[in-house]
């Protein structure tokens, strides 16, 4: 970007869709794609160079490729970040993030409600390691965080707003003891993008995304991301860059474009959430709703203290259980019954008999998945429309 540029914008939204990848001679207005599995050279010194990490000079993409820097790139602006690593996956950015920083005899510390395949991951793959870890509740006080730590603890992992319970963990809290201890806060941004909230700002040394989420925004492509400082990234990216966990160029492309839509349309998908949770509390078949930015939440001020926006998702408990959460979910007409969320159109799912099916009922209770929780992905459709299948749904 020229600097001429860069000194009349004062706003990140700005910069990131103005943050490209370097026009080519046939002055393309839209980045081009890039698909290509490696680049050529002009001499055998140059090359030398690229291999020897003298220049930044593409050489496979499986280390690096334009399209995928132009996505890091936006993201970091985004979320105020030093450098950053885009994956194939959340799933292999949250494996990355653990396995490039974590050796054997070290200690992970986690909140207890995380995504049912990160639960697996910690609980059953990093032992196979030598990776020690245990499991804090996301309503745990600062001093339960402090009991909880290891003298082998080197990272300390979590998600906020949880997924699916909603639970909202105090970043700057949790932060704070981190650095009295010398210990790598990770952070899972996904449910809250940062569009809503900024962990960096808040403390944490690293954040990680499932960009197949909302910043796709409309369920085409997987990808993830992980940013942070760069002496962590350099260490993320040693370790994915050798074991191949990388972002093709078309989805980085895609997900590239989405980053220029992500704040108007997280405002909608916003708007319609706290909608949705606010009509639907107090309704006769529900026992309770849960969204961040409802007065109603046990951990509403930290919402308001550390998110700009309640985010796009909204839960509610059903009267009957996992009965009627299934019997809920057959009655729906317009919202999809798919394994994701964060698309254009609402999604509805019952977390007790899918993504957390396998968790025993006490693990499952302890992260705040009742019987009957419904998880609502709000999407982009007349608020109207989204809460007259709903309410038809829990009459059926």
């Amino acid at each position: 970007m020229k600097i001429e540029v860069q000194r009349i914008m004062k706003h990140n939204q700005s910069k990131l869709i103005r943050t490209q990848t370097e026009r080519t001679p046939e002055g393309e207005h839209a980045t081009p794609l890039f698909l290509t599995s490696s680049f050529c050279f002009d001499d055998a010194e140059d090359m030398r160079a690229a291999f020897a990490d003298e220049t930044d000079d593409n050489i496979y993409s499986r280390f690096s490729n334009p399209n995928v820097k132009e996505f890091v790139d936006r993201l970091c602006i985004l979320e105020n970040a030093e450098a950053g690593f885009a994956t194939a996956s959340g799933m292999s950015a949250v494996f990355g993030s653990f396995m490039a920083l974590l050796k054997k005899g070290d200690h992970l510390l986690s909140c207890n409600s995380v995504f049912g395949s990160t639960h697996t991951v910690i609980s059953k793959y990093l032992p196979k390691y030598g990776i020690e870890y245990g499991y804090v509740s996301a309503n745990a006080t600062a001093a339960e965080w402090e009991a909880a730590i290891q003298p082998n603890t080197k990272m300390i992992y979590l998600e906020t707003p949880t997924n699916p319970g909603l639970d909202v963990v105090d970043i700057t809290m949790v932060s704070a003891i981190a650095k009295k201890h010398n210990i790598i806060l990770n952070v899972d941004n996904c449910f809250a993008t940062p569009i809503g909230q900024t962990p960096i700002e808040l403390g944490a040394d690293l954040v990680i995304h499932s960009a197949t989420k909302w910043i796709d925004g409309q369920g085409r492509v997987l990808g993830g991301a992980i940013v942070g400082s760069k002496e962590l990234i350099k260490e993320i990216y040693t370790f994915c860059r050798s074991t191949g966990p990388s972002l093709s160029p078309f989805n980085a492309w895609v997900l590239s474009k989405s980053l220029e839509t992500l704040e108007v349309r997280m405002e909608r998908h916003c708007s319609n959430a706290l909608y949705l949770a606010e009509k639907l509390e107090g309704h006769a078949k529900i026992n309770f709703v849960k969204y961040p930015f409802l007065t109603s939440h046990p951990h509403y001020a930290i919402a308001k203290k550390q998110m700009k926006n309640g985010g796009g998702i909204v839960c509610f408990e059903i009267k009957g259980g996992i009965e009627a959460g299934r019997k809920f979910l057959n009655s729906l007409k317009m919202l999809s019954l798919t394994a994701n969320l964060g698309d254009t159109r609402s999604i509805a799912s019952h977390p007790a008999s899918t993504t957390h099916a396998k968790l025993s009922e006490e693990e499952r209770q302890a992260t705040s998945i009742t019987p009957g929780l419904i998880r609502i992905s709000v999407g982009l459709e007349h608020r109207e429309d989204i809460l007259a299948d709903i309410l038809q749904a829990l009459e059926a």
